[in-house]
């Protein structure tokens, strides 16, 4: 088979439980570091491609690295190679649908659970977020979650968009915390790791919920036709 194609921004984001789930499927994938500026392969022939989070928006098109990843997505919805954008991911998903991307009245950080139209794709969680940014829900897509600051999760064909992170785990996002300690204090939060409150209980239906997740976005990414949202 060959290799998915992971998108990862930053030594801080790794595809944690994503690479975990792909390897206890026999999945094949591949890393690509995108914030090292390395020229993306073609999205051709992948079984799927994942976005990963990362520190910027799909609004900061003045950045190389954000305006080469936008284009490279749009190629891949083209040309119908599965895509799952997971927070900033699915931002630029998003984004290449013609949704409208903004900054967030208030941020999303720590656990978090969301209201599920499709329980059965998308748990109600708690989920691990951490994302200053929100998206409106793309033409044509169909929405499968939110929570009150907005559209939490969206199909599109074969493609699928989490505005949370499955695939983070608490240490994960533990660093987020500590890296991000200067934005908090402007949002009046002194103690980000506090946000994570409450891991031990949630981690292992974390884990069940995300398994659930890619395993559904995976049988949607082996079907043929195109129509379907």
């Amino acid at each position: 088979m060959t290799a998915a194609l992971i998108l990862q921004h930053g030594d801080w984001g790794p595809p944690g439980l994503l690479g975990e789930w792909a390897a206890n499927r026999g999945l094949p994938f591949e890393i690509h570091r995108v914030d090292l500026g390395q020229p993306l392969p073609e999205p051709d022939g992948q079984p799927f491609i994942v976005s990963l989070g990362s520190k910027y928006s799909p609004r900061d098109t003045d950045v190389p690295v954000v305006s080469t990843e936008l284009e490279f997505i749009q190629t891949a919805v083209a040309r119908d190679v599965p895509v799952l954008g997971l927070c900033y991911g699915a931002q630029v998903l998003a984004h290449v649908l013609g949704a409208t991307v903004e900054p967030a009245p208030e941020p999303e950080l720590g656990w978090h659970t969301v209201r599920s139209s499709a329980p059965e794709i998308v748990p109600e969680g708690p989920w691990l977020q951490w994302h200053y940014e929100r998206f409106s829900l793309p033409p044509g897509a169909r929405e499968l979650a939110r929570s009150d600051r907005g559209v939490q999760a969206f199909s599109h064909g074969r493609h699928l968009g989490v505005q949370f992170h499955p695939e983070s785990t608490v240490d994960i996002v533990a660093q987020w915390a500590r890296l991000d300690a200067e934005r908090l204090a402007s949002q009046g939060i002194g103690d980000g790791q506090a946000l994570l409150a409450g891991g031990e209980d949630y981690a292992e239906p974390a884990r069940r919920a995300a398994f659930q997740l890619f395993d559904a976005f995976w049988a949607r990414a082996r079907r043929p036709e195109r129509r379907h949202r």
